[in-house]
């Protein structure tokens, strides 16, 4: 295989979460327009994750078992098949059983990071994470204003229809392209607990592991309350269409791009990711906090400063502390652990939505103020995490 195994990761993964951004700005509105309430919508979105949070362990330890490969593809298939489900719902529960189906596919991420940590040393791993997360952030650029025009033009059921074909693109690309990165398999238990048993005690065994995933609960928490309740804050105070939120969407993915893409690995070598992780921490909590005070006449200006500082936030906060759990973890325990950490990310996105929907319902300003609260929190733990465990990175690496 001449191909370097990094490239076809990237298209790989760029061509689902350009399948996966078609759908996810439209779906608040889509239900909403559906009937749906505010615990309704909360439902829909945290189903998607819910299903995330048990199976993003079974996907890792089984990759752990049989190869990244063959988990990528079957988890891909998946995915397909629940955006074609996506284009026949007509109620909210045959949209609640598509966003099921989705989640059980999209539960591979853990895996994907465990194939660069394959194919990576530790000196490589935090940029070759961010070309991982460009790959997202890019998806992220091209699908939601696709997917808001297609919307606005075609209808949501064409939507489905397009992620649908998009992710079996994926697919063929995965199964004819993309080589196998795991040397040594292991005899791993398959579990549906992402707590269970030895998983549990490695959390324990490696300090910094814990306060890494408490971190990372808390700025994937605050960003899902956001993107939970920005498309309809964009649709009701705003009056944006599907269109404009997809292109709103498309612009926090670009800066994202160009963080994860290109400047992470030049900041990494300058400041090292403890120094860096809270500083994403801290972009993430102001813009999230200012997000709903933007003046409807100054959006073009403030709001978009407020995204572009928000982004920047996000754009440092996912891979650096992805790498930093990988920097902490043994080698041959990558694949687990980093299933594990894919996991927490998914406890926070079944919490949030029901917070987010529900505070909206309440008052508009609630869901971005219970957000910064979350950031301030792991902000303060991540400053603890630099000093207690200097000494630990050569042990773990």
């Amino acid at each position: 295989m001449k191909k370097s195994p990094l490239l076809i990761l990237f298209f790989t993964v760029l061509i689902d979460l350009i399948g996966f951004g078609l759908v996810l700005p439209l779906l608040p509105n889509y239900a909403r327009e559906m009937g749906a309430s505010s615990f309704e919508i909360g439902l829909i979105a945290s189903a998607y994750s819910f299903m995330q949070f048990f199976f993003a362990p079974a996907w890792g330890s089984l990759s752990d078992r049989i190869g990244r490969r063959p988990v990528i593809l079957i988890s891909v298939a998946t995915s397909a098949f629940s955006y074609f489900f996506f284009s026949q719902a007509n109620t909210i529960l045959l949209l609640l059983l598509s966003r099921i189906l989705a989640g059980i596919g999209s539960a591979n991420v853990g895996v994907t990071q465990a194939y660069i940590t394959d194919i990576s040393d530790s000196s490589t791993r935090s940029k070759s994470l961010g070309i991982l997360g460009a790959a997202f952030g890019l998806g992220f650029v091209l699908g939601p204003p696709i997917g808001g025009l297609i919307k606005t033009y075609y209808g949501g059921a064409a939507v489905g229809y397009s992620a649908a074909l998009i992710t079996l693109l994926d697919f063929g690309l995965a199964y004819f392209l993309l080589p196998e990165s795991l040397t040594e398999k292991r005899n791993t238990e398959i579990s549906f607990n992402p707590f269970h048993g030895e998983k549990l005690a490695a959390m324990f065994r490696f300090p910094a592991v814990n306060r890494l995933y408490l971190t990372s609960f808390c700025f994937v928490f605050a960003f899902v309350n956001m993107q939970i309740t920005i498309p309809l804050l964009w649709k009701e105070k705003y009056s944006f269409s599907d269109a404009d939120i997809g292109f709103l969407f498309s612009m926090i993915a670009v800066v994202s791009v160009v963080v994860q893409g290109g400047l992470i690995g030049k900041l990494v070598r300058i400041f090292g990711e403890r120094k860096l992780l809270p500083i994403g921490l801290a972009l993430m909590l102001l813009g999230i906090g200012f997000l709903p005070f933007v003046p409807a006449s100054k959006f073009l200006s403030y709001g978009s400063l407020t995204l572009i500082i928000l982004a920047l936030g996000n754009g440092l906060c996912n891979p650096i502390n992805t790498s930093l759990v990988s920097l902490y973890t043994p080698k041959d325990a990558q694949g687990e652990i980093l299933g594990v950490l894919q996991s927490v990310g998914s406890l926070g996105r079944v919490i949030a939505p029901f917070t987010g929907s529900l505070l909206y319902g309440i008052d508009l300003h609630a869901p971005y103020l219970t957000g910064s609260l979350s950031l301030f929190i792991g902000l303060i733990v991540s400053f603890s995490l630099a000093s207690f465990e200097l000494n630990h990175i050569k042990e773990a690496v």
